[in-house]
């Protein structure tokens, strides 16, 4: 509890937040500022600060402030519920990716593939196409650890490469060497546990 004395002149508006919506609503858990005084400032920023404190400096009486500031909560659920979306998406998006390309996974979750592109860069931290290969690299990398047998061709065609050519291209893009010579590196390498 904090007692604040409020003087003539002044107005005090107050918001209760819903259980479980305080992370969303001031950008920390809830844990993190409990039995605390903490600015605003300090959990939303200066300049998004700056702005509901100009909005409640315009108010014309207590119920326009709350106005305001339930406005700006509303908000805040928004960007988070919006961040949510986004991580789904890029999830949703990951899965499908082990399988298909980046336009016939925009098209299946129902979005352009320029936002599919957008959203998965910024949650997962490269790509659609970056995150394919990968992925693609290690199915094949996978598949030749678990058979010493299999042909590098029936690899690279069971990984979703074009080729056993591509399939080599593609390790030395990523490893720098071919995949025998990676797959001796990895041989070669004390395991760390």
């Amino acid at each position: 509890m904090h007692r604040k004395v409020i003087r003539s002149g002044q107005r005090t508006v107050t918001a209760r937040l819903h259980l479980g919506s305080h992370e969303a609503v001031l950008g920390v858990p809830a844990s993190e500022i409990a039995g605390g005084i903490v600015a605003l400032e300090d959990l939303w920023g200066d300049a998004a600060t700056r702005r509901l404190r100009d909005r409640l400096g315009d108010a014309r009486d207590t119920n326009d402030a709350a106005a305001i500031l339930e406005r700006a909560i509303a908000e805040r659920l928004a960007l988070a519920d919006g961040r949510r979306a986004r991580s789904q998406l890029a999830l949703d998006a990951a899965e499908r990716l082990t399988s298909a390309n980046v336009n016939a996974v925009a098209v299946d979750i129902g979005v352009s593939e320029r936002h599919l592109r957008r959203v998965f860069r910024e949650t997962v931290g490269v790509s659609p196409k970056a995150f394919s290969r990968l992925v693609r690299f290690h199915r094949a990398l996978r598949a030749a650890r678990e058979d010493d047998h299999a042909s590098w061709a029936s690899i690279a065609a069971d990984a979703g490469y074009y080729d056993q050519a591509h399939l080599i291209a593609e390790f030395r893009t990523i490893t720098g060497v071919t995949p025998q010579g990676f797959l001796g590196e990895l041989r070669a390498a004390p395991l760390i546990a």
